[in-house]
């Protein structure tokens, strides 16, 4: 079985556009869910797509 891809917060901020502060504040509120990795934050990539899917606006996903 394929293992998923861990992205770190600056790959998921580069991804979505914002900045990785932003990226903090998701996981903070329990809006993106996260792994903790030593001290770091990793985002898998399908909690990634599922934030991305259930923040959609009109039917119309992210890039």
């Amino acid at each position: 079985m394929p293992r998923e891809r861990l992205l770190t917060v600056a790959e998921v901020a580069d991804h979505m556009r914002v900045s990785s502060m932003t990226v903090y504040r998701l996981i903070k509120a329990g809006s993106l869910r996260a792994v903790r990795v030593g001290k770091n934050y990793r985002i898998r990539t399908g909690d990634l797509d599922a934030y991305l899917q259930s923040s959609s606006v009109n039917g119309t996903e992210h890039a």
